[in-house]
Formats: C-alpha cells, structure tokens, sequence
C-alpha cells in the first residue's frame, strides 16, 4: 500500500458558519486600528457584513453586540452615554491576540528564565549534550545517550564497559533579568503617504509586553511614545495609541529612555526604537525647534550625543527604521555606529519577528 499524500484544489465553503467568533476575530482586528473606538470598529463591521455577507437571519449584528456586552468584551461607557468602550477584559484579549499574530502561541516558561552565554553550572537544562567535565554533577548526566555511547564503543559481550568517555550530560545556562525601554514614534509621518504604521507597531508592542507578562516575568518593560515630547504609557492604554500632529523628538525620548533604565538594577539594559523617520525637533527653554527639511545638524548632533551617552552606560539601542530613504538609513548607520547597537530596516510585515529574535537573543548575554 503506497503512503503519501494527495492534493487537490482548495475549494472554499459557499456557506461558510456564522456565528459569533467569526464576528468576533474581526472586530478584535478592527479595534486594533481603530485605537480602542468601539464605533468605528462597528461601523467598519457591518460595511463588511453588507459587501461579504458575515451574518444572516439566524445570527445579526445586533445580536452580535449582545453578545460582546454579556460576555464582557464592551460596556457602556460612564462618562459618555450610549457610548461603548472595550474592556479591560478585551485589553488584554488584544494582547494576546498580538502575540500569537506576530509571534506564535509561545508556551509558558520558568520565571525569571533569561539566558546568558556562561554555560555549565546552571540553573536551567537546555535542548543541547555534551561531554562530561569534571564538576559536572550527577543529575546532569544523560543516561540513555551514555549507555549508547558504551554500546557503541565497547560492544555488549562480557566486557561492556561505561566510561568516563561515554558519559554526555545536559547542558545548563544562567538566568538573568533584563530591562528593556520600548520608544514608539508617533509622530504624524507615522500614517502618511497612505501607509498605516502605527498600528503594526502597537500590535509589536503589545505582543512584546505580554510575552515578557507571560514568559518572562522577572523582566521589565516600559514603553514610551515619542512626537514633539516623549512620554511613558501603561501597557492598558496601547490599543488606544494614536498618531498626533507632532514632529520627532528622537532626543527626548532617549532621555526618557535613560531615566527610566537608570532606576533599574538589572544586569542587561536596552532600549528598542520603532520609527519611520528623521529627528525633526528639540525642546528648548523658550519652545520647540523644529525642521522638517533634511537632517538638521543641530537636531542630529544632540541625537548622536545621547546615542554615545547610552554607549557609555552600557544600555545598547537597536534602531526599526520602517522608512527606505537613502539619506535617512544614512543618519542611522552613524547613530548606530556611535552607540555601537544595531539596525534592522524593516518592512512592517517583518517587524515582530525580527524584535522577537532580538530580544531572545540579547538575553543570551549580559551587555
């Protein structure tokens, strides 16, 4: 009997179920985008109703949104009447719904379960074997690979032997805690030339925060947002975030950036910047300075000042440019050789991914 595999054509179901989690998938979508407007979101559903057909006679909109207030998706909101808002229920639905789009479902690990590269007397086994040092302790000895080895090498007669050489035993690593500042620029290039780019960015930092609320406990996250000045957000108000009318103050966000990792007392520091263009803007005693017009010098000497500043704290910045002007992955690769970081110029789509490895990865070591 030949086993393998047959294809054929997809083809898709004309009466597809519908019902409240097909609804449901896309409203928690539109939410996103819509920055926490519950109806808008609405609105946008029920024009997809009209052009694919989501509901029918059995199941309706209005049934729908029954069914959001009693499972605790949306309430009314207090200080608006008749209007709706999503709850702290679907705040953190979001999170995790960000999470696995950008990073897969991720099963739940040891806290405070970091790795650095000092491998040997650990507190956490890894997936990898090796050969028996001294010091090495019973418990990490792999006995099924052992015995292999003395089968291998010694044969089974009367003269079976297990040696010192045969043994492997599982590696180990060191946990460590890392703090980690997330900048997200949301200054008004962020949603021009018809591009949305504030919204892949909340969905990366939402899935950052609750990767580390889920797998890495131990870790701290903030998360500042950057236009004309910087401030620190909570994790709660990111589908909420919106894009203002402001130019990039890259300096003042570093600052703050700085401040908040000064407080920590962790080993690893960092900070991820996500941002689609130019510093633009300076705060100054008697206003802002802004030019939007080419790489201002003085906007990007106080710039590259920080970036050295960092590198001498140790708190190493590794730059998302989600822009492909020559000029501007210029000014990056000058920033980032002084901070002595890294670059990536993403694509959107490729965002979450690359953050996600470089996260992980920078755990691996104490910078």
């Amino acid at each position: 009997m030949a086993v393998g595999f047959r294809f054929r054509d997809f083809i898709p179901d004309e009466n597809p179920e519908k019902g409240f989690d097909t609804l449901f998938k896309l409203f928690m979508q539109l939410v996103t985008i819509t920055s926490g407007d519950v109806s808008e979101a609405l609105q946008w559903l029920n024009e997809l109703d009209k052009q694919y057909g989501l509901t029918n006679d059995e199941y309706g909109m209005g049934d729908f949104i029954e069914d959001l207030k009693k499972k605790g998706y949306i309430d009314e909101n207090e200080q608006e009447l008749g209007e709706l808002k999503i709850t702290a229920k679907s705040e953190q639905l979001i999170r995790k719904s960000a999470l696995e789009e950008i990073f897969g479902k991720l099963k739940r690990g040891t806290q405070g379960n970091h790795r650095t590269p000092h491998a040997g007397q650990g507190d956490e086994l890894t997936t990898d074997l090796r050969d028996y040092q001294f010091g090495d302790t019973i418990e990490q000895i792999e006995m099924t690979e052992s015995l292999r080895n003395a089968q291998l090498n010694h044969g089974l007669d009367g003269n079976y032997l297990l040696t010192e050489g045969d043994l492997e035993v599982r590696d180990t690593e060191h946990k460590t805690q890392t703090s980690t500042v997330l900048m997200i620029d949301i200054s008004h290039s962020m949603i021009l030339y018809g591009e949305d780019r504030i919204t892949p960015a909340k969905k990366v930092a939402m899935a950052l925060a609750e990767l580390v609320k889920q797998k890495y406990p131990k870790d701290f996250l903030d998360i500042i947002v950057f236009g004309n000045d910087a401030w620190q957000i909570e994790v709660k108000d990111l589908p909420y975030l919106q894009v203002g009318p402001y130019h990039t103050n890259t300096v003042a966000g570093l600052e703050l950036a700085m401040d908040l990792l000064r407080k920590r007392k962790t080993a690893n520091k960092q900070i991820f910047m996500i941002t689609d263009g130019k510093p633009t803007c300076l705060k100054e005693p008697g206003g802002y300075y802004k030019n939007s017009f080419g790489l201002d010098r003085k906007v990007v000497n106080k710039t590259l000042n920080l970036a050295a500043a960092a590198r001498r704290l140790k708190i190493p910045i590794t730059t998302f440019m989600i822009a492909s002007d020559p000029y501007l992955q210029q000014f990056v690769r000058e920033f980032t050789e002084t901070n002595q970081g890294k670059a990536y110029y993403s694509s959107l789509k490729g965002l979450g991914s690359m953050i996600f490895e470089d996260y992980k990865r920078n755990r691996r070591k104490t910078l």
